[in-house]
């Protein structure tokens, strides 16, 4: 078996010296052109691989970006990790990829991961019970951003959206189709955006005038199952009784729901409207298609990114690339001055008016 090529073969291939080609490789501008453009060849004739752990190291800082994520096959983190993604591929760091479970703490996981000096930041996707654990990382210099954090606020930078608002607009979609008797599915009383989200519905209720009915409100957890349960529960009613809309936290419960009304020979939205809450990829070939609040995933992780590296590196909020990216001048300009207080940076949802509410026509939401 051919021995791995390493940086002093590489050197001595161009002619060169060792320190050239890590200048090289870390895109220095101090190499003559002439000498760069020969130990490019080298490295691409020869399939060179450089050791990013390694050159990291010696030049003590590391050119690696961990990212803390729940398993794919969470809905959104595929989204999410696709706008990390986009932007990683155009700067010179690379990412590392840890799997978490936000039920457990991974502390010491973690510990050892810091420990080893491999990553010059963390980005963590729903830290759940980590979160106080990265707070003293961060305090003690690490660079992290946080999408979507659902315990407690932290003193992180955070990226996310505005749960209460957001299901504010959706209920008060349901309310101008006419319905007054609106039901709400909620998820679990362990995230944050649970409560947010319900805050939202009950303000929008009152607004109308409309007196909130705690046998409308029934908890599904977030998942397609949960949704099934709380359908029977509500479906169980007698028509006097019965909601003749429901506004789901999540697009899963709605499915579940759907799948319900279907069985018992419910129409939806002729007996039911529903409006559901993230626009998974089902919503939109589901039958009928399912009206839902789009949570931008992809810009998550693009903000984030983008975010984290203006951390570690001050050249990425200052320079011309920055010009491209989605966070906000005002919010780099900020960066730049020093920030004095934890980033909450929320993007904006939209209503996306599909079939399940009985909607001909999206409907303005303001005003």
């Amino acid at each position: 078996m051919r021995s791995k090529l390493t940086i002093q073969d590489v050197a001595r291939l161009a002619g060169v010296s060792k320190a050239t080609v890590s200048r090289v490789i870390n895109q220095k501008t101090n190499v003559n052109p002439d000498t760069r453009e020969r130990v490019l060849r080298v490295i691409n004739e020869k399939g060179f691989v450089p050791s990013i752990t390694a050159s990291g190291l010696a030049g003590k800082k590391s050119r690696l970006i961990g990212v803390l994520a729940p398993p794919f096959t969470s809905p959104f983190v595929p989204e999410i990790m696709r706008g990390v993604a986009e932007v990683m591929e155009q700067s010179a760091y690379e990412m590392v990829l840890y799997s978490i479970n936000p039920q457990h703490r991974h502390g010491d996981a973690l510990d050892r991961i810091i420990g080893m000096r491999l990553t010059a930041g963390l980005l963590v996707i729903l830290p759940g019970q980590l979160s106080r654990h990265l707070t003293d990382m961060h305090d003690h210099g690490l660079p992290i951003v946080v999408i979507d954090d659902q315990g407690p606020f932290i003193d992180l930078p955070w990226i996310g959206i505005d749960n209460r608002n957001s299901a504010y607009q959706a209920t008060r979609h349901l309310i101008k189709l006419g319905h007054r008797r609106i039901a709400h599915l909620e998820g679990p009383t362990s995230h944050r955006c649970t409560a947010e989200r319900y805050e939202g519905y009950v303000q929008a209720l009152l607004e109308a005038n409309i007196t909130p009915d705690p046998r409308l409100v029934v908890q599904g957890e977030f998942l397609v199952e949960g949704g099934r349960a709380c359908g029977e529960t509500l479906f169980s009613m007698s028509s006097r009784e019965r909601p003749t809309a429901i506004f789901s936290a999540n697009d899963q419960m709605a499915f579940g729901l759907m799948e319900v009304a279907a069985e018992r020979g419910i129409c939806i939205p002729d007996d039911i409207a529903i409006v559901g809450f993230d626009d998974m990829p089902l919503s939109a070939y589901i039958r009928p298609t399912l009206t839902t609040v789009r949570q931008p995933f992809y810009e998550m992780g693009r903000v984030a990114i983008e975010l984290l590296l203006c951390f570690i590196d001050s050249a990425f909020s200052t320079g011309e690339k920055a010009r491209e990216w989605d966070i906000p001048l005002s919010l780099l300009s900020a960066i730049r001055g020093g920030m004095h207080e934890p980033i909450r940076y929320q993007l904006p949802t939209r209503l996306i008016v599909r079939e399940s509410c009985g909607a001909k026509q999206p409907l303005p939401l303001s005003g």
